[in-house]
């Protein structure tokens, strides 16, 4: 309508942007204003606090006692104007002004306290003394409690918390004041709210870490009285709701304090503990929000006192258990088998994904022994209370009940269900605390720590299979089999007890020595090993045979692992030393037809019992088989004489004189293909002249007995021989032959080629270094070479076991936990902890020297050499251990051939 010419549009933009930048001029203005007047009244305002440093100046005098009023009005001046960093020295005195007034006799009107009986003060005093505290929460956050004078505020301020949240003290309320308690104790309890809502339990957490995580604590019995008297201040219910005892080594501390665990047991902490956390959606939300490393303090005060109060954990056995596989089912979650650049390293959980807290490595040590508690002789105890409760006969026979299935079974069975909750609740525990990790020794040590505690009760094992026996003939076998097809609740339980059974047993006999075993017969009695090892054998079979390991995952593989690992520690055992009857181990229904045929079919089962149970396998068929895979293979690489084509021939020319030389030089280049093909071997003399003789394999099998002969020559100090029977093994000293390594494989290349082409040698081979290296027996955690200790110094092994028996005080010895070995005339020092040869050995760790000896084994590295598949395929099974070629005096077999793969 109206039109504006440009001239007055732009004056009007300007005027526009004139007013705006004028008022933000003013506003910056006002703001300036109001800052320097702020500035100027804080400091007309503190300089009043002239008033109240003279305060406290004459209370520090001691000249007469200031009355309750007159606090209140310092406190209430100091509180307005009050900074944290400035003014904690005043905070300080006030604090102890306000103590000191309650430790008047006789004044009620000096009692601080006495002003929340006046009407026109109760609100205001509840106020102050509410920011009071608070304070008191904020400085105990800040404070070390390593420091000296930080430790002396420490108790200063937990004694104003511990004063004002509980009534006892009050003198107030003694004679007439009585009736004036119940109104107190709300006014307390209103306090003690309004700091919950405020932080007060996370505050006093920090100081409780920091004072806590440590191998020795730094909190004198003061003030950790006075902090778990804070933790006591509620009900127990409400206590439990918003404290959980997760103070690193809490407990450890307390059982400084007796009276403190006494506070504990008559408020039934622990029932109240496991009422709360036993719930799986609460128990995920305080371990998320505590996350692994604190999750562990939780578990391991919860073990602690767990331990100290059996009453209620037997009331409470399945709600104690349900919570720790909880927790460590959460903590297993964030575990790494490996380092990465999203992992932490965790004194106990190893790789760990979730951030460490590294505060409190110090007390992991601590920490430690408390989770031990789970494996302790008390919890084992009460977790297998119905077990251990049978009486054991002395001549008890397994039970031979008709034959019954899972749901037939288990319902009826009370006492057997019972049993079968609580085994696989105790194996969920194992399971999430097994964090293995199979490179580094310290935690397969860990690892091993449940199962020796499990095993230290004698009569759990020989009960828990005395239990197994009652479900049927054969250690039940028809029922396990059958609850591997139902994937019923019962049936797990049923396959987690035989799981649990089996490890425990495994990791039993696998510290137990001979005499143990065959004279004391301690756990189990020759003849139950016999019955065990039949029905493993038959289990084990059964498993592979209908297909069930073939595609075996998750728990299924788990059970199979267990069972396997423990028959075949029985039948390591009985080759050593026999116990079982003769043919004991073979299937009479597996006819050896049948597997061949099975073989010729490429059937999976059929490679599996090779694998896993050559031993049910006559001893004579595994060597037919063994050259029948021999002959095929050469065929197949054109190997042999045929019409059409003759195989191709490698001739070598070996002088007498130096016959190792140049057989190493010349055979070690070879392929494998050339090596398992034909060679000619033409002996020259001194004169370089030819020898008479056409080699038919008699003379490369001259050649091959000569080479074998030098190289297992002591002198050459390639291998040494063990005392007593002589017997050859890796000479620790190898290395000092430049090229050692290649002479090894050059070694494991010739038995490779006799044991190929069927050629009988005498190599006595060690039995330590047989299953320690060739066999490969070393790479399993179950794996004690205590049993073969023995083959290489059986007075290294007397004086040992005799350590292990000794009745007295071993100390008196002056042992250390190391050892000494004679390398080329050095004495050479091994500690066998880091800081060994300081520990004295004691009648509590000789257990740990005498396992960590038997790992003290000579190994060599240059041996590993020789251990790459080259000649014998790792294809066929493996018992090569057995006179399978190689002559009854080295006693090799087909079956090792996997598990060793040997370039020989």
């Amino acid at each position: 309508m109206f039109t504006i010419s440009q001239t007055s549009r732009a004056w009007f933009i300007d005027r526009a942007r004139q007013a705006r930048e004028e008022r933000l001029v003013q506003k910056e203005r006002e703001r300036a204003a109001v800052e320097i007047q702020a500035h100027v009244r804080s400091f007309l305002s503190r300089r009043r606090l002239r008033e109240i440093d003279e305060f406290f100046k004459a209370e520090d005098s001691g000249s007469s006692r200031r009355s309750a009023l007159c606090i209140f009005k310092i406190a209430r001046k100091l509180l307005f104007l009050f900074r944290i960093k400035e003014d904690n020295e005043r905070f300080e005195k006030l604090c102890r002004c306000v103590l000191s007034s309650m430790e008047a006799e006789n004044e009620p009107k000096v009692w601080y306290v006495s002003l929340a009986l006046s009407k026109d003060l109760t609100l205001l005093w509840i106020k102050q003394i509410k920011d009071i505290l608070w304070y008191c929460c904020e400085f105990l956050e800040q404070l070390k409690p390593e420091i000296l004078q930080d430790s002396k505020l420490i108790t200063l301020y937990l004694t104003m918390l511990v004063t004002f949240t509980d009534t006892s003290t009050w003198k107030i309320l003694r004679g007439k004041g009585e009736s004036l308690r119940p109104a107190m104790n709300h006014i307390c309890a209103n306090i003690m709210g309004h700091l919950n809502q405020r932080g007060f339990y996370p505050a006093l957490q920090i100081l409780l870490t920091r004072g806590l995580a440590r191998p020795r604590p730094c909190l004198s019995k003061g003030t950790l009285t006075a902090a778990f008297s804070l933790h006591a201040a509620n009900t127990p219910m409400s206590a439990s709701q918003r404290w959980q005892p997760r103070s690193p080594s809490l407990l450890p501390f307390l059982s400084l304090l007796p009276p403190r665990l006494t506070v504990l047991e008559s408020h039934d902490m622990l029932r109240k503990f496991i009422a709360f956390l036993r719930d799986e959606d609460r128990c995920r939300d305080v371990c998320e929000s505590l996350e692994g490393c604190h999750t562990l303090c939780l578990m391991g005060n919860l073990l602690h006192l767990g331990s100290l109060s059996p009453r209620v954990l037997e009331e409470e056995t399945d709600g104690f258990v349900s919570l720790l596989t909880q927790m460590l089912c959460y903590c297993q979650k964030y575990v790494s088998q490996k380092k990465s650049n999203l992992t932490h390293w965790h004194p106990v959980l190893g790789w760990f994904s979730q951030s460490v807290d590294y505060g409190l490595n110090e007390s992991m040590p601590l920490i430690t022994k408390q989770l031990q508690f789970l494996w302790g002789v008390p919890l084992i105890r009460v977790f297998f209370s119905d077990i251990l409760s049978k009486k054991l006969l002395e001549n008890q026979e397994p039970a031979h009940a008709p034959p019954a299935s899972p749901q037939n079974v288990l319902p009826v069975k009370t006492l057997l269900k019972r049993a079968f909750q609580k085994s696989a609740s105790v194996r969920n525990i194992l399971r999430g605390g097994e964090i293995r990790d199979q490179v580094e020794p310290h935690l397969k040590l860990r690892f091993l720590s449940p199962f020796s505690g499990l095993t230290y009760l004698d009569d759990l094992l020989p009960k828990l299979w005395a239990f197994i026996c009652e479900l049927g003939p054969h250690g039940g076998l028809k029922l396990f089999l059958e609850c591997l097809n139902n994937d019923t609740e019962e049936s797990k339980q049923l396959l987690a007890m035989l799981m649990l059974f089996c490890d425990c047993s495994r990791h039993l006999i696998t510290i137990l020595d001979d005499i143990e075993v065959y004279e004391e017969q301690i756990s189990f009695k020759l003849e139950e090993l016999v019955t065990i090892s039949s029905f493993l054998n038959s289990f084990v079979f059964k498993m592979i045979w209908d297909g069930i390991v073939e595609n075996a995952k998750g728990e299924t593989l788990e059970l199979f692992q267990s069972v396997h690992g423990w028959l075949m520690v029985l039948y390591e055992r009985d080759c050593r030393r026999r116990f079982a009857p003769e043919d004991h181990w073979l299937r009479k229904d597996l006819k050896p037809s049948v597997l061949f045929q099975e073989l010729d079919k490429d059937r999976k089962r059929a490679q599996l019992i090779l694998q896993y149970i050559p031993h049910v396998i006559p001893h004579k068929n595994r060597v037919l088989l063994f050259r029948s895979m021999v002959t095929k293979e050469k065929e197949t690489l054109g190997l042999v004489e045929t019409s059409s084509a003759s195989p191709h021939v490698t001739h070598i020319t070996i002088r007498r004189s130096r016959m190792l030389e140049d057989g190493y030089e010349q055979l070690r280049q070879l392929s494998q293909h050339a090596m398992k093909g034909v060679i000619r071997v033409k002996f020259v003399n001194d004169l370089g002249v030819d020898e008479a003789g056409i080699d038919q394999d008699g003379v490369f099998k001259e050649f091959l007995e000569e080479i074998i002969k030098r190289v297992f020559d002591p002198a050459l100090n390639l291998f040494k021989t063990t005392s007593g029977d002589e017997r050859l093994y890796p000479s620790p000293t190898s290395y000092i032959h430049e090229n050692y390594l290649q002479l090894f494989e050059f070694v494991g290349k010739m038995l490779g080629k006799a044991v190929y082409e069927g050629i009988v040698v005498d190599v006595p081979f060690a039995s330590f270094f047989l299953s320690h290296q060739l066999l490969g027996h070393h790479h399993s955690v179950f794996y004690s070479s205590v049993d073969e200790l023995p083959s290489l110094d059986s007075e290294f092994y007397k004086n040992l076991t005799s350590i292990k028996r000794y009745d007295g005080d071993i100390a008196d010895l002056g042992l250390t936990l190391s050892y000494d070995e004679d390398v080329m005339g050095q004495l050479v020092c091994h500690e066998l902890v880091p800081g060994g040869k300081t520990i004295p050995v004691t009648n509590e760790n000789k257990k740990q020297r005498f396992m960590s000896l038997s790992s003290a084994v000579p190994q060599s590295t240059a041996l590993q050499a020789c251990l790459h598949p080259a000649l014998l395929s790792p294809d066929w099974s493996q018992d090569l251990a057995q006179g399978v070629g190689i002559g009854p005096s080295i006693s090799l077999s087909v079956s090792s051939c996997e598990q060793a793969q040997l370039s020989i």
